[in-house]
Order: structure tokens, then sequence, then C-alpha cells
């Protein structure tokens, strides 16, 4: 048992991975040399050499192109998008080429490439440095798309994303990564597409996922004053989405709030919100909640604290579907 940045986790796993399949490989920008701009892959080129920790060009498309190629030939390459931002200029290879490859050929070729992206706000960074882009993806039909929230998490489910004989778009919560926790680096992890409860709890399902999954259990622990039992559910993998888990819980409590940094409309919230509906209508007490950045771009960092989902917030969504007080309870109300 180790204790472990987030950041540090996710370099531990990429070390074991490295040690244990001599066809798996990094890329990207600066991660060499400089160890990358978080220093998660701090170490690894001296120790396994510029041919399996590679520099790459200033070139998204071109890393990520290069990658499918080397993949398609039975490499394993992780692929590193500097920041979230950045994955634009890759975004035809993934969906266009990337999510398709194994479609294309009747099954006859797996494209085994995981993209590891720090995302969401939260470092008081500049324009393209704090977006969350996990929805694009998610709508991509075969991709994985996981996201992790602690350092156990974060070091088993790399492990697992590299593992994957599908293409894995990995998320990294950015502003969590100099949180350390106790991390087992023999565990037994869950399955890569399982949620986790992170908090039972009885009156209302709380779904976050990434860097809001601490908020969300601040919020619980908050919450346990105003005598409410919070069930928080740590999704983790976004595609496909574990909705049994969050079904079980919604028909335990009855009501559900679910948070996210990304902007609103068209978000992840958004489809579980409705899938939840359809699965558990006759068991909802109230009309599931969202707390979710705006519908906006991602404001200069002096703004951000007023944009991201935080604490209050959430605790307002809580109130709305216990049919309590809230922000939007008309004035004069009782």
């Amino acid at each position: 048992m180790s204790e472990l940045t987030l950041s540090k986790a996710i370099g531990a796993g990429l070390r074991r991975s490295l040690e244990e399949n001599d066809h798996v490989l990094l890329m990207g920008e600066d991660i060499g040399a400089l160890g990358g701009v978080f220093r998660v892959t701090d170490g690894l080129k001296n120790d396994f050499g510029p041919e399996r920790v590679m520099d790459t060009p200033l070139a998204e498309a071109g890393i990520v192109g290069t990658a499918i190629g080397m993949a398609f030939r039975g490499y394993r390459p992780v692929v590193e998008i500097q920041f979230d931002g950045f994955i634009y200029p890759a975004f035809d290879q993934i969906v266009a080429q990337l999510a398709k490859l194994h479609a294309r050929t009747g099954g006859k070729v797996r494209v085994p490439l995981t993209i590891r992206v720090p995302y969401g706000g939260g470092i008081g960074a500049v324009e393209h440095h704090s977006e969350s882009p996990e929805a694009y993806f998610a709508h991509t039909a075969g991709l994985r798309v996981v996201t992790c929230s602690n350092p156990q998490d974060a070091y088993s489910m790399i492990r697992q994303a590299i593992d994957s004989d599908d293409p894995v778009i990995f998320f990294e919560p950015k502003r969590r990564y100099w949180v350390k926790g106790e991390v087992d680096l023999d565990a037994v992890p869950l399955p890569l597409g399982k949620a986790r409860v992170a908090l039972e709890g009885t009156d209302v399902t709380l779904v976050a996922y990434g860097p809001l999954v601490a908020t969300a259990l601040d919020a619980a622990a908050a919450a346990v004053d105003d005598g409410l039992s919070i069930e928080v559910i740590d999704l983790r993998s976004l595609s496909p989405i574990d909705f049994d888990t969050v079904e079980a819980s919604v028909r335990k409590t009855g009501r559900l709030v679910i948070t996210h940094e990304a902007a609103q409309s068209g978000g992840l919230g958004a489809e579980i919100a409705a899938s939840i509906t359809d699965r558990c209508f006759f068991s909802l007490e109230a009309a599931p909640a969202r707390v979710t950045g705006f519908d906006i771009p991602y404001p200069p960092s002096r703004l951000e604290e007023h944009f991201l989902p935080d604490l209050d917030r959430i605790l307002d969504a809580v109130d709305r579907v216990m049919g309590r007080e809230n922000s939007l309870t008309p004035w004069g109300a009782s």
C-alpha cells in the first residue's frame, strides 16, 4: 500500500504497464525529457528510453494518426493530449477513423489505443486549458470514455485502459492531480465500465464523475446537518454508462441529482436523467435535477468559481428534488 497523488498514481500505472508489456509505448508533447506539463510521465523516458517514451511535434492530428497506425500494427500506444482544448485538431482522427476501424473491418482489426486527456477547470488557466469535452466522445460509438476521481482508480483504470482492445479516451481531472490517497498496487479493480458507490445514502442519489466526485462527497457531508442522507455515485465510465448501478440507487432513494462541469445542454447529465426516467419513472418522487457548467465558453480564470458547480449549487438542487425551499422557489412561497 502506497500513498500517492492522483498524478503519481497514473504515472505508476503507466510504469507498470511499460514493464509488463513491451508493446506499450507513450507518445505526446513534452512527455519525455520534461515529464509532461503535470509531470505525470516524469522519469519514464530515462528508464524506458526514447523509443518507448516519445516526445512528439505539436501536432495532435499527427500524434493520434501515428498512434492509430501503430495500434493497427499490434502496439498499445498511450497518447497524451497536453490539455483538453488541444484535442480538437485530432477530432477527425478519433471519431472518423479510430472509433470506426473495428466495425469497418468486420471485427478483424482492434485498435488498442489509449488517449490521456487532462480536463476540467479549477486551476486558473487560460482559454483552451479548462474544457470538458467528454460529451463529444461519449456520443461516438466505438469509443470507451472513462474518468477517474481518486488515486486508486487512477492507477487501476489507466492499466485497464491500456489492456483493453477497445480505443479508450481517458479523462484525467487536472485539478485533482495533487489529491493524495492510498493506492494498493495489487488490488483487484472494479471492471472498467462499472460505476462505484462512493457513499451510501437513503434520501437522494447524487451522480458525479471526475473532478466533481470530491465536491459531491463534501455536499453529502454537509447535508447530514440538515438531516439528509445522500448516496454518491462515482460514474467512472461515461461510455458505456453503468445505468444498472444508478438505477438501483434511484429505486432506493426516489430522487436523482446529476452534476458535471461541462455545459448543461447536450451533456451527460441529460442522458442520465432521460435514461433513469425511462427506467425508474414510477420510483421517482421528483423530476431529476442537473447541476452543471453554464452554456457559455469557459470563462476567464477570475470567473471560473462562478462557473463551476460547487457545494451550494449542489445542495440547492438537493433541496429542489426534496421539495424544500430553493433558489427556484417563487418569492413569497413557503
